[in-house]
């Protein structure tokens, strides 16, 4: 699962740190070459629960491996499109494919692993996608210090075909039981959807991961330009605050488990609330330090909301897996994009008041879901 964190997530967000040379090479804004990383996280969300419900019938396993290879294919052709609509059309199928990795696997996870220790290993999961991440970005802004943005991102789908080889060899059998075979009393239940705290949580990773995308995306604009007028590497290296979520996520669902899952997400909104703020002035360690900040708290927060959904969503099964994963993806593409509107009208003060909205009304979200009182 290591294996399949690092070429799924590196591909995913392998434009990222390329924003700017893409805007440049096809003549497009910043809030249009934003659609690289939307094309991928739109597909993903909307064939995430598909992908989950195909999953169950045919495999876990096998979906997982085809989904995969099928990315790799789509990342390297991606590189060769002539035009900016067929680079967003491949980055589309990017997407579409990795649903059958990125929105099996939490439901694998939370199928195979007992209750009791489901936080710590949902966020061990995480950590494993946010190192892949990081990888990712790293190596893509590394090789266009040198090379043009196609070759780099060429190198990254190398990278991620190496990974997806390792993970179709070494990924073990599973004791699954498909959905033909369940009992009738572990089938989705129908009425679980109309639980007003499944849809509450849902908004959570929609919020978080659209203001969180969205604020890496055009932090790469700011930081290439004055006053900071990093080069493209030298920027990469700001993804290193990738890491502090590996940390955080294992932490988080920790403490999930032994204080709460309300008091945990508490305190990741407000750990996200002070890293958005301490990136406002243009200084360049505060601005790192306000994205280590902000970072350890999406991950933690992204930990203990993706381990609390499928008890929240009792009575869908591995869906309510699926229906996280969706709303986490959708709004990566939907507000990772849509937040670019900000940016252009008002810069980075406009770009990070929006953020800190979006992180308030999950907060929200969060506190309709303990009033609830299920599962606090």
């Amino acid at each position: 699962m290591l294996m399949a964190g690092i070429a799924a997530f590196g591909m995913l967000y392998s434009t990222q740190p390329l924003l700017p040379q893409i805007g440049n090479a096809f003549e497009v804004s910043a809030t249009a070459a934003a659609l690289t990383v939307s094309a991928g996280t739109g597909g993903l969300a909307v064939t995430v629960v598909v992908a989950t419900w195909i999953g169950e019938r045919v495999g876990r396993a096998r979906v997982m491996r085809v989904g995969l290879v099928v990315a790799v294919v789509a990342q390297l052709i991606s590189t060769a499109m002539p035009t900016f609509e067929l680079l967003i059309v491949a980055r589309g199928i990017l997407g579409l494919a990795l649903a059958g990795l990125v929105g099996v696997a939490m439901g694998h996870v939370g199928a195979e692993v007992h209750p009791a220790g489901l936080g710590q290993a949902m966020g061990l999961y995480v950590a494993g996608n946010s190192i892949g991440g990081v990888f990712g970005r790293l190596v893509t802004s590394g090789v266009s210090e040198f090379a043009s943005w196609r070759v780099a991102d060429a190198a990254l789908g190398l990278c991620a075909g190496v990974a997806a080889i390792a993970f179709v060899l070494l990924l073990p059998p599973s004791d699954q039981v498909t959905h033909r075979q369940l009992p009738p009393p572990l089938r989705p239940d129908r009425r679980a959807w109309l639980r007003p705290e499944v849809w509450a949580l849902a908004l959570v990773p929609f919020l978080l991961m659209g203001g969180f995308v969205a604020l890496y995306n055009y932090l790469t604009y700011r930081l290439v330009a004055p006053p900071f007028s990093l080069s493209p590497a030298v920027v990469g290296l700001v993804f290193l605050a990738y890491l502090a979520g590996s940390v955080t996520s294992a932490l988080a669902g920790r403490a999930a488990d032994r204080l709460g899952r309300l008091s945990a997400i508490t305190v990741c909104l407000a750990l996200m609330a002070l890293g958005i703020v301490a990136t406002l002035p243009d200084t360049l360690w505060l601005v790192v330090a306000g994205l280590v900040v902000l970072t350890a708290g999406f991950f933690g927060a992204h930990a203990v909301a993706s381990g609390w959904m499928p008890l929240i969503g009792r009575g869908l099964g591995p869906l309510a897996s699926g229906v996280y994963v969706s709303a986490y993806y959708a709004g990566s593409s939907i507000l990772g994009a849509a937040v670019g509107i900000a940016w252009m009208q008002g810069g980075w003060p406009a770009t990070a008041t929006t953020v800190l909205v979006l992180t308030a009304l999950a907060g929200g979200c969060v506190a309709v879901v303990a009033a609830r009182r299920i599962d606090p």
